[in-house]
């Protein structure tokens, strides 16, 4: 999940792979919950489903950074562009090839959970879809802006304006591995309003009410990481 590329990538490369990278990211984080059934085997499915996302995301890091540097994440973007490591173009068409990626992979998710014996209703059984249900909003909020804050601190702090170190996505992805055994229960553990988005446009009913909790502070979480960066707060 390196920031910058070593050579020149053409813009529709980047794109696609950002594209190709929250698909991923949606379709297996989202089929460990369903397809997989850990969805309903709380507390200990909990690691279970962190890795699935964070391994995805290491192994998006390594197998698509040197494009786009897999950012996979709209607040991510945002808060490279808020340090200053991207321009305002780039962030906008990663963000729109990012939710894209992220409703094919539903899509996907989708198709595949309908062809199950039996069949598969995702209005009720779901789609991996973030949300809170036993803690009310307010705590959603400050898990989902402290959990956000704190992990794209570590992405801009490990990538850094020189480039990404080789352990580089292995340390991103646990670090969201790690956030979901904390604010799974109370948020989902978004952190990224593609991921929310995905699914919860085929999901509808409280899953779009509840959505622009993550598409919003998600994003402000992201903007004040790479400001506290920026203004070397937060950095050498």
């Amino acid at each position: 999940m390196a920031d910058t590329v070593v050579a020149p990538v053409p813009d529709f490369k980047r794109y696609l792979a950002e594209f190709i990278g929250t698909l991923a990211l949606v379709l297996i984080g989202c089929a460990s919950i369903t397809a997989s059934g850990f969805g309903g085997a709380f507390p200990n499915s909990i690691l279970s489903i962190g890795l699935a996302f964070g391994l995805t995301v290491t192994a998006m890091a390594y197998g698509l950074g040197s494009f786009s540097g897999a950012h996979l994440n709209p607040a991510v973007s945002v808060a490279m562009w808020v340090a200053g490591r991207m321009t305002l173009k780039d962030a906008i068409s990663y963000t729109i090839a990012q939710c894209i990626g992220a409703l094919v992979g539903a899509g996907i998710l989708l198709l595949l959970l309908k062809s199950k014996t039996g069949g598969y209703d995702h209005v009720t059984q779901g789609l991996g879809q973030t949300g809170w249900k036993d803690y009310p909003m307010w705590a959603a909020l400050i898990a989902e802006f402290i959990g956000t804050l704190l992990f794209i601190l570590v992405i801009l702090h490990v990538t850094g304006e020189r480039g990404a170190s080789l352990v580089a996505g292995l340390i991103i992805g646990l670090t969201l591995a790690v956030l979901h055994l904390a604010f799974i229960n109370i948020s989902g553990n978004s952190l990224n309003p593609a991921r929310s988005l995905g699914p919860a446009v085929f999901v509808g009913g409280t899953a779009i009410k509840q959505l622009w909790l993550f598409l919003v502070v998600p994003t402000v979480a992201g903007a004040v990481a790479g400001w506290l960066v920026r203004t070397k707060i937060l950095d050498h």
